[in-house]
């Protein structure tokens, strides 16, 4: 089979490369020097929702992983916990696992399950598919890891954006599915299709303008990013549609039985992710240019949808592989994590908040129901 030029990650002229070479290398000494500062505070005064632990391990010396009892757990009891292992997002190239510990904490501490927060290496330093292998790597230290109470029947994998691409992708790898066996995966606004250009994926979106804030923007917040984090973490002539890049190319049997794709509706990310719930589930497949979620804001503020296709729907195949569509209304790319100052307004910050803790609810239930349902499963 020939591949066409056009699948191909492209060579960008000199004077091209040499502009993002500095300019990520500008962002990433910006945003590092922000987490030196973040890690001097969190040291000086431990925040409530710090990791129980930190660890590292010998495949990965560099790369510390962070780990979350759930509050309620007795830690001198025998009993192992549903484990979840999440990855951080930041377009491959930035930020760091701490960014999740608000997150971790309050799932962890809400479903009664343990929270393992994974690390990698980052673009463009250490491109694809090095990032991917750095997850695989210390998911099986961590599985192998016996002071730690992992339910080894009981795995899910999850990540936000970049983190929702890994986890889609480290799912796929054989030692991964073969040992680890996850019994789910749940990518969260994640990046799919590296094969659709970044100024596509913006036509794809809602723009809600009578929406206070970064919601009612009508450039997506990405915009200029994207770009950049592609450049940064694709090789030059990497073949586009390779499933380990590009999830939404794998066949179904490579994830997990049961697979919880979540999306913002106001995200330029949210299409691909839809595209990818509906092959999963057998669906018509939407097409460029045909729009996510409802052109109007949703009538109620603070709450998901769940009685609309469009926003939510579950489906299960004659194997019994269920696939779980969310998409969160009225709210942007990294809409639970980002800080307030970034949403722009409080009504907007208020927002994510209630809908981070519902999401929460929701997926930890579908888990529990699904992935970690066992006969002496532990009550929450």
């Amino acid at each position: 089979m020939t591949t066409a030029k056009s699948d191909l990650q492209s060579r960008p002229g000199l004077l091209e490369a040499s502009y993002k070479a500095i300019l990520i290398t500008l962002i990433q000494s910006i945003d590092g020097s922000l987490r030196y500062g973040e890690a001097i505070y969190h040291w000086l005064r431990k925040p409530p929702h710090a990791p129980n632990l930190v660890k590292t391990y010998a495949c990965r010396p560099s790369l510390s992983v962070r780990v979350f009892y759930p509050q309620s757990w007795d830690q001198e009891s025998p009993k192992n916990l549903p484990c979840l292992f999440n990855i951080h997002g930041g377009g491959f190239c930035l930020r760091g696992p701490e960014d999740d510990d608000v997150w971790n904490r309050a799932f962890a501490d809400m479903h009664h399950v343990l929270v393992v927060e994974l690390n990698y290496r980052k673009a463009p330093a250490h491109p694809f598919p090095t990032p991917l292998f750095d997850i695989q790597a210390l998911i099986l230290a961590t599985y192998n890891d016996a002071s730690l109470p992992i339910d080894r029947q009981r795995i899910v994998v999850s990540g936000f954006s970049a983190g929702g691409n890994l986890a889609m992708a480290v799912c796929q790898l054989p030692l991964v599915r073969e040992t680890i066996k996850p019994a789910a995966v749940v990518p969260m606004y994640p990046s799919l299709d590296q094969s659709v250009a970044a100024e596509d994926k913006i036509l794809n979106r809602q723009y809600k303008s009578s929406l206070q804030g970064i919601r009612g923007s009508q450039t997506d917040y990405l915009s200029r990013l994207s770009p950049l984090f592609r450049w940064s973490y694709i090789p030059y002539g990497q073949y586009l549609k390779d499933p380990l890049l590009s999830p939404i190319f794998a066949p179904r049997d490579t994830f997990p039985p049961n697979v919880f794709i979540m999306a913002a509706e106001l995200d330029q990310l949210s299409h691909e992710a839809w595209r990818m719930a509906c092959i999963l589930a057998r669906r018509a497949e939407p097409i460029q240019g045909q729009k996510v979620g409802q052109d109007a804001p949703s009538k109620a503020e603070g709450a998901l949808i769940l009685d609309d296709e469009r926003f939510a729907f579950e489906d299960v195949d004659d194997a019994g592989r269920r696939v779980r569509w969310l998409l969160v209304p009225d709210q942007v790319h990294g809409f639970d994590l980002i800080p307030e100052r970034m949403h722009g307004n409080a009504a907007s910050f208020q927002d994510a908040q209630i809908k981070k803790k519902e999401f929460q609810r929701v997926m930890g239930e579908w888990l529990r129901e699904n992935a970690w349902k066992q006969s002496n499963l532990d009550s929450a």
